[in-house]
């Protein structure tokens, strides 16, 4: 039943819309439509947040050894020993960013990350830096992610290598497809292969490590070959920040649970904060492992087989079915780990499209309750990525990392000053910001501590990653930044431009209509011309007939017809010896507009044809879609379409 309201005088009726949307090969694909109401059914628990959230950083525990390791062999195999501390940096790195980023998301309950947190606390053009930075990492780690997922497949079946971009193309285009259907539902089908995943590489290193203390772990039968002959002769400063940075890569992905809290139950910020705990928890102990393990089997970089799969192999003594598992269990990892790209990507597109940064239309959610448009963009724009790179992740690698640093300092940076906000405000004193209220905490030193000395670590990292891989493509990263704010600030002013222009404030209200002429464009006399005529004579009375003639003899014909159904409507016949329809059409209403009075409105309605099919269309100009088109942009002209379907 619907709800009748009085509202300022006004009634207003609401109805609750009964319509069910029909059975079409979209509920066959992605699911049948959920209501609004549905969504708090769709959110997640920790187990499952952890396989759609955590899966990218997870993840890159099978390359980031490698990465380590492809650096360190500029100097020879001697040089793999520094692998090891370097990895110790990284995991004390990795506790300092989620330290900051347990706080982010207590701070932020409403999500949004590194993008919200500068832009409440640092202001609109840090948090436009931010969102580019997060929205360029999400990219390419849907691109490094699955290029890495196709090199464990090519790894153990090396006759596939010819074929890794479309291999890479066609999972990218499948993650798309399932994240569509709904995030509780990708989640689902996403939680078996993480756990999989995190079973395979616990049984691996833990057997290694075990082989290890007793005795029995040897070293790689026929290794690869690596690849590449030293460069130096001894390990310098410089490379080791080089391995340092190619490593970092392991953190990718940590800040990916603060951006989607809202999709947790409740209580989110608890059920988020403890998910980001028990990520990198796992995250430390197996990255560790790996590199741990790699040096002491003599693993050798190589874009023929990766770490993981040597350690695999030596582990379990050949390509068995463990070691199978394994490689499966990786590869599915490493597809799974664009997933929570494909969780945050339209979140983050959704947020900047609200504050005017980005096209409105991927706030819109589909069907399913997900921000669909954004899923479709991603998958396009990480496809065109993997094809240019051919799927090639020592080459997508230097672009990773920097945009991810940048976000984490800007993040840590917003909350410190956060931080300080609230220690200079008195006990029980609060300040509303715009996504949150800052209140008086008595632990302000310790917070803002731990957020600064996270800001100043993360920004050091981005520098060194910056200097080191500049010259292998990370100058692509640095020009595309500042490339994407200046598109968010050319589409903010547009629609701050727009809405000054469509503001009711200080507006007196639309000039009345004092006058409106019709302009009924005629290729001939019959059906759909007559009902034009008769929609236009509900208009105005003063209507003119305009026909384009490029045949005399038809013209004439014309003219008879029209003065038998015309009604006495005047009729202007416009001689085009070029052959020419919708030029001397334009002319004519240009010169009409020309001598337009004030507050008078000309009206151009057009007849279109209507064909039972849609491929009928291909028979028929398109005269009237044309017209419209380049009438749109004139002030003061209506154009109507008056269609006429055929019964």
């Amino acid at each position: 039943m619907p709800t009748i309201e009085e509202e300022g005088g006004t009634t207003v009726v609401r109805r609750t819309a009964e319509y069910q949307p029909p059975r079409s090969w979209r509920t066959w694909l992605i699911g049948r439509p959920l209501r609004t109401a549905d969504a708090p059914h769709q959110a997640i628990g920790k187990t499952v947040g952890l396989a759609v959230f955590a899966s990218d950083a997870l993840s890159s525990t099978a390359y980031a050894t490698d990465e380590i390791l492809f650096v360190l062999a500029a100097a020879g195999a001697t040089a793999f020993v520094y692998a090891l501390p370097i990895s110790l940096a990284i995991v004390a790195l990795l506790t300092i960013v989620t330290l900051s980023y347990e706080q982010t998301i207590h701070a932020y309950p409403g999500g949004g990350g590194a993008y919200i947190v500068a832009r409440d606390n640092l202001g609109e053009f840090p948090a436009q830096i931010a969102g580019a930075s997060l929205l360029t990492d999400y990219i390419l780690t849907v691109a490094v992610s699955v290029a890495s997922g196709v090199a464990q497949i090519t790894s153990a079946y090396p006759s596939l290598f010819s074929y890794r971009v479309p291999l890479a193309i066609g999972l990218v285009l499948f993650m798309m497809l399932v994240n569509l259907r709904g995030v509780r539902e990708s989640g689902a089908v996403f939680a078996v292969p993480t756990y999989f995943f995190l079973g395979m590489l616990f049984l691996t290193v833990g057997s290694g490590l075990a082989q290890y203390l007793m005795g029995g772990l040897g070293a790689v039968e026929n290794p690869p070959h690596l690849g590449k002959e030293p460069l130096m002769q001894s390990v310098t400063l410089f490379l080791l920040l080089h391995a340092f940075s190619n490593g970092t890569t392991a953190l990718t992905g940590v800040e990916a649970i603060s951006n989607g809290v809202p999709a947790f139950k409740e209580p989110r910020s608890r059920n988020a904060g403890i998910t980001l705990i028990w990520m990198s928890a796992v995250l430390g102990v197996l990255f560790f492992g790996i590199t741990f393990l790699a040096g002491k089997i003599g693993a050798i970089p190589s874009e023929a087989e990766t770490v993981i799969s040597q350690l695999a192999r030596t582990t379990y003594e050949g390509r068995g079915l463990l070691y199978l598992a394994t490689i499966a269990a990786t590869t599915l990892i490493l597809v799974m780990a664009a997933n929570t790209a494909f969780a945050d990507f339209p979140r983050l597109s959704a947020l900047l499209a609200a504050d005017g940064f980005l096209p409105r239309p991927l706030t819109y959610r589909g069907s399913r309750l997900v921000y669909s448009r954004g899923i479709v963009a991603l998958a396009l724009i990480a496809s065109l990525l993997i094809w240019l790179f051919q799927a090639n992740v020592n080459a997508l690698i230097p672009l990773y990392a920097i945009g991810v640093f940048l976000s984490f300092t800007l993040s840590q940076a917003g909350m410190a000053h956060r931080w300080w906000k609230a220690g200079h405000l008195s006990t029980g004193q609060e300040a509303q910001e715009r996504g949150s209220i800052v209140r008086h905490d008595p632990r302000w030193v310790l917070k803002m501590a731990i957020n600064s000395f996270g800001a100043l670590c993360t920004a050091v990292v981005m520098l060194v990653f910056a200097m080191t891989k500049f010259a292998d493509g990370a100058w692509i990263v640095i020009l595309l930044v500042p490339i994407l704010v200046a598109m968010f600030t050319a589409i903010h002013y547009h629609y701050r431009d727009l809405a000054a222009h469509l503001s009711l404030e200080q507006y007196g209200g639309p000039p009345r209509i004092s006058r409106q002429r019709v302009i009924l464009a005629v290729s001939g006399v019959h059906r759909g011309t007559l009902a034009a005529l008769r929609y236009a004579r509900t208009i105005s009375d003063d209507i003119t007939a305009v026909h384009i003639c490029t045949d005399p003899v038809e013209a004439e014909t014309l003219n008879r017809k029209w003065g038998s159904w015309g009604d006495g409507i005047r009729l202007v016949v416009l001689d085009s010896p070029y052959r020419l329809f919708l030029e001397p059409l334009l002319g004519y209403i240009e010169e009409i507009a020309a001598r337009r009075q004030p507050n008078e409105i000309i009206t151009i309605i057009v007849p279109q044809f209507v064909p039972r099919h849609w491929w009928h269309n291909l028979l028929h100009n398109q005269t009237a879609v044309l017209l419209r088109l380049m009438l749109l942009f004139k002030p003061g002209i209506v154009i109507i379409d008056v269609p006429y379907q055929i019964e």
